[in-house]
């Protein structure tokens, strides 16, 4: 186990990140605290929510905040009060990091990496037919993925027609307004369905479409096993969930604030820490 150093004080030099989201939780300040004690960093990190985007962002550029991860619903909102954006988040419209150089603030998308590597890791064929349930920024990560991974037998289930149908077209893949009855032999939800909160309870896909899946891929992070999840795991399906990628967009989040890429034996001791041991386990050929 890596040695943690205590923090003494936070003073001026301490280096403030912190995230937006509609739905704020603990997980993400508990994995970025964890690093910056295991590798004695001055640096703390809090979540945040907010009703005034702008003048949040504004608080970022003022303050001094060295950077802000960024989740729903503000991933695409966000884009138009920053300075510029790297080649991860122009490619698909989406930013999930801010980083903030002196007053200059850029978005960054680590979703895609972490998708992209969680996938591949799998080992899952291309040749996979899947459903895509959602059609915000995650979801445009999770098709730019995908497609660049090879899939191109992929149906994006989206009520809104026109979000569904645009990240259809763009990523060369269908689209239907409604889940079919027959589902897919992967399942990926990138909607709230099964996130703590108003909707916890709630399935992604069927309890038929589950059993005769061979994949299920859920982008919610809390709790670390949705219904969803749980379902899939019990079915004996291969999993990717919502807390494995959080943690491995969040390490890229790490390295862009800090500069330093921390060893796998510290991540899995955060992502232990912040989201449980059945999550570090899964994720210990990942990092």
């Amino acid at each position: 186990m890596t040695a943690f150093r205590e923090k003494q004080s936070i003073g001026r030099d301490t280096q403030l990140c912190m995230s937006l989201s509609g739905r704020p939780g603990n997980a993400g300040s508990r994995l970025h605290n964890t690093l910056y004690g295991l590798l004695g960093l001055d640096y703390i990190y809090k979540s945040f929510t907010t009703t005034d985007l702008p003048a949040a962002i504004g608080g970022i550029r003022a303050l001094g905040i060295r950077g802000c991860a960024i989740s729903m619903p503000f991933k695409e909102a966000v884009i138009p009060l920053l300075d510029g954006l790297e080649d991860s988040a122009r490619a698909i419209d989406s930013v999930n990091t801010i980083v903030n150089d002196g007053g200059v603030l850029t978005g960054y998308n680590t979703d895609y990496t972490a998708v992209r590597d969680l996938v591949s890791r799998r080992g899952i064929d291309p040749a996979t037919p899947f459903l895509l349930r959602g059609s915000g920024g995650m979801a445009k990560a999770v098709a730019a993925a995908l497609r660049d991974l090879g899939f191109r037998d992929g149906t994006i289930v989206a009520r809104n027609a026109e979000a569904g149908q645009a990240l259809a077209r763009q990523y060369g893949f269908g689209w239907r307004p409604e889940l079919p009855e027959q589902g897919a032999a992967m399942l990926i939800n990138v909607t709230p369905l099964g996130m703590e909160g108003a909707q916890e309870s709630e399935l992604a896909f069927t309890a038929g479409q589950i059993a005769a899946c061979e994949v299920a891929f859920d982008v919610v992070a809390q709790p670390a096993e949705t219904p969803f999840i749980k379902a899939a795991l019990a079915a004996g399906k291969i999993v990717i969930s919502g807390a494995e990628v959080i943690v491995l967009q969040a390490v890229e989040q790490f390295v862009l604030y800090t500069g330093i890429r921390p060893d796998a034996e510290a991540v899995i001791e955060a992502a232990t820490f912040a989201h449980g041991s059945n999550v570090a386990a899964r994720l210990r050929d990942a990092v």
